[in-house]
């Protein structure tokens, strides 16, 4: 009887093991459906100063223009085991055992609370130029991004050499709940080499790098640029939705750069073509690069329509000695000569302080509130605007998984109530009028996730 018994335990983990290893097979097999065991002839091993060994993607095309991939999947700080498996893992993180992680992964899979529905949606796209002394405004910017959006994002950050480090760091260090609704890119500053130096001191340092993110970002879509002194007011998918209701000639969007022109810049002073009447902003930037790159643009120099990059040096060349404000002048004169090209957005996508500082002149946010803030000329770090600064300070301070209510709108209002003496604080109840009504959804889908996440992952 004994002999039988172990005969029949035998088969039993036999059959065990077979099921395992047929599983695994499985596994690798869709894997390699899927392309993460592929090795694409358009990806090669790159190694530059500064910069540790990674996979660099399709190379742009123009010298100069290159980048690597900083954002390893793998992440050793969480594990794959029987308690941890990789389906209750968070999109863009993966255990020490990748071999077992399902290929689906690479596609957003969340709850839609709005509709009680799993969704399949392509990741967000938002871009940004870091130099010099801007690394934690930066992150804060991230971080308003973070808090109330509810896609998928991926951030692409070019960086200098020596902020690299602290973006990586900082973002690592984000609680799990938090680096499940991201995954990010860390690129070199680059310009063709040619002339390297000149796009590089063109207004701000690297703020031209945008002109080539068509060109650097071959397989990217499309894409929202901002500058580093943005703050998202509102979820970042609203403004992604103004894609699709570009027509067929339109290539990208901005905001005006003025809604009073008895104060606008441009149609004052600017020594160049602009679009329309007060020109545009180029601080928040939707772009289907799809389009632009196959583009013809008309312009002043040839009777012959060029493509982005013929275009781009022969027109800083034409009026480098007539721009004050670099590439948006540049973009301005390009959308000039190509109106048609261009999608504009109201004021409260790109709102600021010309908008207050004599008086509110944004009808836009006056009726739905600011979506999205700007705070050029450097008012988060200086006293000229404490309604703009009260705002950064206030999203900058507060700790992931507090109350937004307790830990960042009330603190919010409270100081915005000391800055009435200001054109700006007089109309503060602007920036928290979108704003309230972005963390009554955040706290909505947070306590959505608590339903359905398992405990022991709402804790880390």
């Amino acid at each position: 009887m004994q002999r039988y018994f172990r005969v029949l335990l035998f088969c039993i983990i036999f059959a065990f093991f077979s099921v395992l290893y047929v599983f695994n097979q499985l596994a690798s097999s869709l894997e390699a459906q899927s392309g993460w065991t592929d090795s694409k002839p358009q990806f090669k091993a790159s190694v530059q100063s500064g910069y540790p060994s990674r996979v660099g993607r399709k190379q742009a095309g123009k010298d100069g223009l290159q980048y690597l991939h900083e954002n390893d999947r793998c992440k050793n700080s969480v594990s794959v085991t029987h308690w941890n498996p990789y389906w209750r893992l968070p999109p863009g993180v993966c255990g020490m055992n990748c071999l077992m992680e399902s290929p689906s992964r690479d596609k957003e899979v969340r709850l839609d609370s709005s509709i009680g529905e799993v969704t399949h949606k392509e990741p967000v796209r938002l871009a940004v130029v870091a130099c010099g002394a801007r690394l934690e405004e930066t992150l804060t910017m991230l971080k308003s991004a973070v808090l109330f959006g509810r896609r998928q994002l991926h951030f692409h950050i070019f960086a200098e050499d020596d902020l690299q480090s602290g973006f990586r760091d900082t973002l690592e260090s984000w609680p799990l709940s938090v680096r499940s609704k991201f995954s990010y890119t860390l690129y070199p500053i680059t310009f063709p080499s040619e002339n390297a130096n000149e796009w590089k001191r063109l207004f701000k340092p690297c703020a031209s790098q945008r002109l080539f993110l068509p060109l650097i970002l071959r397989d990217v879509d499309s894409l929202l640029y901002v500058d580093t002194d943005i703050l998202f007011l509102q979820p970042v998918e609203e403004i992604w939705k103004f894609l699709s209701q570009f027509n067929s000639s339109q290539v990208a969007a901005m905001a005006p750069e003025h809604e009073e022109p008895r104060i606008a810049w441009y149609n004052r002073f600017a020594r160049h073509p602009y679009y329309g009447k007060t020109g545009v902003n180029s601080g928040v930037m939707l772009m289907n690069m799809t389009r632009i790159r196959a583009k013809y643009f008309k312009n002043d120099m040839t009777t012959v329509a060029l493509q982005w990059e013929e275009l781009l040096m022969p027109l800083l060349q034409k009026y480098k000695l007539n721009i004050t404000w670099g590439d948006q002048d540049l973009l301005n004169i390009i959308f000039h000569h190509n109106p048609e090209s261009l999608f504009v957005f109201p004021c409260q996508w790109n709102y600021r302080p010309d908008h207050c500082i004599y008086g509110s002149n944004c009808a836009a946010a006056e009726d739905h509130g600011v979506y999205i803030l700007h705070g050029n000329r450097g008012v988060y770090h200086d006293d000229k605007q404490p309604a703009f600064r009260a705002i950064y300070q206030a999203i900058q301070k507060y700790q992931f998984e507090g109350d937004m209510v307790s830990g960042l709108l009330f603190p919010l209002e409270e100081k915005l109530k000391g800055t009435r003496h200001t054109y700006c604080g007089r109309v503060s109840h602007l920036f928290t009028k979108r704003l309230q009504k972005s963390i009554k959804m955040a706290h909505e889908v947070k306590m959505e996730n608590r339903r359905i996440v398992p405990p022991h992952l709402r804790t880390v």
